[in-house]
């Protein structure tokens, strides 16, 4: 089905000045990054398209006067910019991407799911109530940092919450470089408290789990109703799923906004530089162990477990980053490696059951 972009592709002129004059593409967010990795040449025999939604069938492009379903070949996602073959639209070349994030496809394959590229800001949405959860947003932090992709923890409903400052202060306490911002979806607050990362040519994603209201933001910066939205439901907090596909939509402020689909498993791969990231307190503070291959259980010598028993260091915030790392390690090794990973993690977990006991 063909969709009508029309009303995305008119920025509305700032505070009553005139717009400054941009090209179909760049409102696209067509960059010079983009550019310098082409010719005008190329261009003319394969014009830039970006990918704006990932269909069974294939994915659906827009560029500069044109829109394209390319069928199902070219390794893409959301977000992606490829030099559109018209006559071969499957051998399209992918330009180089500015950022990707992916995660460990749910199943037994450990197979790479991508989820969005070229992303500048990552929302990450949560909801002041049961949904609230530490350490799945260590997780899209973590997703984030790895992709080379800004990220703000944004948290909903805070006025239905009896103790908002307790969900805020637990977001802060993740990392001293994530801003962590409280807003109403439904009003006019993301208009104004998103408007630095909103700007003309920028690409930012809202992730999160259903529910949470990442549709109902999308909606505020396109200034309509046009995706659907529900509530959640009352007895676990827990959303619906009504966006079903991941979507550039272009709002009026000039940048594009990906809505995607509630997350259920967020599982890790090759994001170890990410939980790092994430947990650069914990990791600072294991290079202070006497060991350089310190397990951070019995070792002598082991800052960890000196902060542990000082109180410096928290046994959940500790037990959650090597969850993180065991699961990244095993998700990004191949069959062979797995193998050994499992036999050396089973070990691993004896020892701390045995440490446990005692």
């Amino acid at each position: 089905m063909t969709r009508d972009y029309s009303q995305f592709l008119s920025p509305a002129p700032l505070d009553g000045a005139p717009a400054p004059e941009r090209s179909n593409l760049e409102i696209l967010g067509w960059s010079a990054f983009f550019s310098q990795q082409t010719t005008i040449d190329e261009m003319a025999a394969t014009p830039p398209v970006r990918i704006v939604e990932v269909h069974r069938n294939g994915l659906h492009a827009l560029g500069d006067g044109i829109e394209a379903l390319i069928p199902p070949g070219p390794a893409a996602t959301v977000g992606d910019w490829m030099m559109l073959d018209q006559a071969q639209p499957t051998v399209s070349r992918l330009l180089e991407r500015k950022s990707l994030i992916k995660r460990r496809a749910p199943g037994s394959d450990r197979r790479v799911q991508l989820i969005a590229a070229n992303i500048d800001t990552a929302f990450i949405v949560t909801s002041c109530n049961q949904e609230f959860n530490i350490a799945r947003l260590e997780r899209y932090i973590a997703l984030a940092f790895d992709a080379d992709v800004e990220p703000v923890v944004l948290l909903t409903k805070i006025d239905l919450s009896d103790a908002p400052d307790e969900f805020i202060d637990a977001a802060r306490s993740i990392s001293e470089l994530v801003p962590v911002l409280t807003l109403d979806a439904r009003g006019a607050e993301p208009l104004s408290k998103l408007a630095q990362w909103c700007k003309p040519g920028k690409t930012i994603a809202f992730l999160g789990s259903s529910g949470v209201g990442k549709s109902t933001l999308t909606n505020a910066l396109a200034k309509n109703q046009a995706i659907e939205t529900q509530d959640i439901r009352i007895d676990d907090a827990r959303g619906r799923h009504t966006t079903t596909r991941r979507q550039l939509h272009f709002v009026p402020s000039g940048c594009a906004v990906l809505d995607t689909p509630g997350m259920r498993e967020l599982q890790m791969t090759d994001a170890a530089t990410g939980v790092d990231d994430v947990f650069a307190d914990l990791l600072a503070l294991a290079h202070q162990c006497r060991f350089r291959d310190c397990a951070h259980i019995s070792e002598p010598g082991c800052a960890i477990q000196e902060g542990l028993q000082s109180g410096t260091v928290e046994k959940a915030r500790l037990e959650r980053w090597q969850k993180l790392l065991d699961e990244d390690r095993l998700n990004s090794a191949s069959l062979a490696q797995r193998k050994s990973i499992n036999k050396t993690l089973g070990k691993t977990n004896r020892k701390i059951k045995k440490k446990n006991k005692k």
